[in-house]
């Protein structure tokens, strides 16, 4: 069976998509991706028996035109035709769509083949973007409209012949709000592929930089709604109790400047590093100098349903856990007792928390390997994404009776 992936965005990077892929070809599918290009990679390269077809198209396009996609196709249209060719001249058997930018155009395209469609949702799209500045301020609150993305997304889960999704709570979801029966939903959640991440050599130099210091840690994009103005508000309660103590942020946003001036209002700009984006193989070595790890998301129904990537890869290293109380993200550390939880949007609960992992080393140290342990049994890539080659071997035998 060959399967044809469609990424509306440039490949690589995409660990999502990466881990699929190199699963479903290790499985003895035929798995080829189109995907864009704005810079000057190959349009066409094959990786690691993954053969990969690259649309060009400018960038500026892309970021302007691709929030419209459900109000002014203009995005639509352009990559249309690129599409097309992808399906025909490949001989796809299935199509796999990556997130739902791009699902009406290939929802259409497909039309007249009539092909197994598995719509691959990443994220819940129209929830967060209720959370974008851009469509909430300016022309986008005329122009986007996260309702209207939400009743296509209602319309393409109806559509697609199998839906996946990142957590149980997200199937939830699907199918008490769209009534979508719950066998035609698989979980697949973003966990650590082990076999990559724990080989990255560590980095000296991150280790020695920061061995006398308390390290709290958080890996990822530093957007607000990330909750990181929650975790440096927590750093003023936290000065005088930990003297030693110092916040390291990896990751960037057009946030970061607005995160900067808090930590000078807060008169904690010396306690709060901002490391920007790092490449992953330096996580690890960010991880082992760390003492606690934190995602600090605020509320909102997308971070309700989706698990942040950080958190496995904070528990493979084991390190204890504080996280917000989004109702995915609990579930995971209550669950298997591999942290703390916090009320989200609440510094000084978030302090509270941090506070009662620095005076026990004990708790921390059996947190950590409990979080350890629920890696290697339960949230590893190799566990987890048995479901994937299970509905793939599914669909192949239906098309075969």
């Amino acid at each position: 069976m060959r399967i044809g992936m469609i990424l509306d965005k440039e490949f690589p990077p995409d660990p999502r998509v990466e881990n699929e892929a190199k699963t479903l070809l290790s499985a003895g599918f035929d798995v080829r991706l189109f995907c864009l290009n704005f810079t000057n990679q190959p349009n066409y390269e094959e990786k690691n028996k993954l053969i990969i077809y690259r649309f060009p198209i400018s960038k500026y396009f892309y970021d302007k035109f691709s929030p419209l996609a459900y109000t002014l196709p203009l995005y639509s249209m352009k990559v249309s035709s690129g599409i097309k060719n992808f399906i025909g001249n490949n001989a796809i058997d299935v199509i796999h769509i990556h997130d739902m930018v791009i699902a009406e155009t290939v929802i259409r395209i497909n039309e007249k083949l009539k092909l197994p469609v598995v719509l691959d949702l990443h994220e819940n799209r129209p929830a967060i973007m209720k959370t974008y500045t851009h469509v909430n301020s300016g022309i986008g609150r005329w122009l986007i409209s996260p309702d209207k993305w939400e009743l296509k997304q209602r319309e393409f889960v109806e559509k697609a012949t199998r839906v996946i999704v990142v957590t149980q709570e997200a199937k939830e979801y699907l199918s008490n709000e769209y009534n979508v029966a719950g066998e035609k939903i698989v979980v697949v959640p973003n966990t650590v592929n082990l076999n990559i991440f724990l080989n990255y050599s560590i980095n000296s130099e991150i280790i020695d930089k920061y061995k006398n210091d308390f390290v709290i840690l958080y890996l990822g994009s530093t957007g607000l709604r990330r909750g990181l103005d929650t975790a440096i508000k927590s750093v003023k309660l936290l000065k005088d109790k930990i003297p030693n103590l110092k916040l390291v942020i990896v990751g960037k946003s057009r946030d970061d400047k607005v995160l900067s001036n808090l930590t000078k209002v807060l008169k904690v700009k010396d306690k709060v590093v901002f490391e920007g984006w790092q490449d992953e193989s330096l996580f690890p070595s960010y991880i082992r100098t760390s003492q606690i790890c934190i995602s600090p998301l605020t509320r909102n129904r997308h971070h309700d349903t989706t698990y942040a990537n950080k958190l496995f890869q904070y528990m493979s290293l084991g390190k204890p856990v504080v996280v917000s109380d989004c109702i995915a993200q609990k579930n995971i550390v209550e669950e298997n007792q591999c942290g703390l939880v916090h009320e989200a949007n609440n510094p000084y609960d978030l302090a509270e928390k941090i506070l009662q992992l620095y005076i026990d080393e004990e708790i921390r140290r059996k947190m950590g390997q409990n979080g350890s342990k629920a890696i290697t049994n339960k949230y590893q890539w190799d566990l987890t994404s048995k479901e994937l080659v299970k509905l793939y071997k599914e669909i192949s035998m239906r098309d075969q009776v």
